[in-house]
């Protein structure tokens, strides 16, 4: 196990120095899901909603959740993102959205939170798009999926 990289020697929040880290080709790919009633899903799945296309904003949403990451968590550095992708799976069986997102850049550090913030952004859109009909919806299980490149290497996450 490593150690935590945002303290430093006095036990106090820092932003790690990446300087002298080498540029590779990173993406970090992460998922999540949001739940909620029977009726809620078919409005989303026939685009019967009111506000309109509720995926389709989520999934503006999520691109630019990952865009604002160095805005929203304090440590994380503002990257240069070469690619934002958003896809959505309708669960009819457990009456959930299941969001996915890749995230590349080629730099100096990687994009897992740039990741997890689009999947995080886009359920919080599907709630905010949908609370007037079902403020019971619940977000769960957001987790990194795979990572690639930099110096640990690859991390493909254990079923």
């Amino acid at each position: 196990m490593g150690e935590l990289t945002h303290f430093n020697a006095d036990g106090k929040a820092r932003m790690v120095d990446v300087g002298d880290k080498p540029a590779t080709k990173r993406e970090a790919i992460a998922r999540g899901s949001i739940k909620m009633k029977p009726e809620t899903l078919r409005l989303i799945k026939e685009g019967g909603h009111k506000k309109g296309d509720v995926l389709a904003v989520a999934q503006v949403a999520g691109i630019m959740g990952a865009k604002r990451t160095a805005d929203l968590i304090p440590m994380c550095h503002p990257l240069f993102l070469t690619g934002v992708d958003l896809s959505f799976s309708l669960d009819e069986t457990a009456n959930a959205v299941h969001i996915e997102a890749a995230v590349r850049t080629e730099g100096q550090t990687g994009v897992e939170m740039e990741a997890l913030t689009a999947v995080s952004v886009a359920a919080l859109t599907i709630y905010d798009m949908c609370k007037a009909v079902d403020k019971a919806m619940e977000i769960s299980d957001i987790y990194l999926v795979k990572k690639t490149g930099g110096k640990s290497g690859t991390f493909l996450r254990e079923s």
